[in-house]
């Protein structure tokens, strides 16, 4: 943490930054504690998709042929997938429709930078919350899929840090998409990129399905690179290969905290 913070330092003007993100998160923490239900509901969608798909389609489509090319039921296959959407949603939520509010509407952070509060706090602290947000989800999701039975290896508890990961770079990535967007009618791209992404990145049915070309794009996707880093977690395959997911996510993370900051500080501090 104290070496990404001094490269974010170096790349954001001086005064951007006070080290009080923390602030940020205990306000969330303090203002959802009434709303828990609301914070809570999100994790029902990929639960839902679970027993629909994974246990009632899965009767149909029998075994499949899993990561490490060994055999496994339908429902194990699908169960990493939603993990990683399941990170996915409860980060890019809480760091897309909350934070828009906040910032066009409520003026929050008006407020907050007359404070020693700086743009790059902000952008952490929120971007933190959505991070625990995401966490919740999955760490939820992953008790549900030990008590159906569907971790099969140990290294399965390193499913929780990295869906951590992932939750915060779809976090930094949402929040910095949040800056540009000027009225609630933009929200539509959202829907368009994540809807399109949970159902090809390979949730429901392996790469191999797609001709060359589309699979090519669908290795682009960063929810790909997250069900492919689940999925190898709780199958027990893991290789080198999963160092260019991990990889790819602290690329994404650094790049929507930058963009966020600049983008803050551009718009609240003119």
């Amino acid at each position: 943490m104290v070496a990404e913070g001094g490269l974010l330092l170096r790349i954001l003007p001086t005064g951007m930054y006070a080290g009080r993100a923390r602030v940020l998160v205990e306000r969330s923490l303090l203002v959802n504690r009434r709303a828990w239900l609301a914070v809570v509901s999100g994790f029902c969608e990929p639960l839902f998709y679970l027993f629909a798909m994974g246990v009632g389609f899965g009767k149909l489509v029998g075994d499949v042929t899993g990561p490490g090319g060994e055999t496994i039921s339908y429902v194990a296959f699908v169960a990493p997938a939603l993990l990683a959407a399941s990170a996915m949603n409860g980060a890019v939520y809480d760091a897309t429709f909350n934070i828009f509010f906040k910032f066009k509407y409520a003026r929050l952070y008006d407020a907050m930078l007359a404070t020693p509060l700086g743009p790059i706090d902000v952008a952490v602290g929120e971007i933190a919350w959505a991070l625990l947000r995401g966490g919740l989800y999955a760490a939820g999701f992953l008790v549900v899929m030990l008590g159906m039975g569907l971790i099969l290896s140990p290294w399965a508890l390193l499913a929780l840090p990295a869906a951590l990961l992932v939750a915060f770079s779809f976090a930094a990535i949402g929040m910095a998409c949040t800056t540009f967007m000027r009225s609630w009618q933009d929200f539509d791209l959202i829907q368009l990129a994540l809807l399109p992404m949970f159902l090809f990145s390979t949730t429901f049915f392996p790469l191999t399905v797609y001709p060359a070309a589309i699979r090519f794009v669908v290795q682009c996707l960063p929810l790909y690179h997250a069900i492919e880093l689940m999925r190898g977690l709780c199958a027990g395959v893991v290789g080198v290969g999963m160092l260019g997911h991990l990889a790819y996510f602290a690329l994404m993370a650094a790049l929507g905290v930058v963009v966020s900051a600049r983008r803050l500080g551009v718009l609240l501090l003119r």
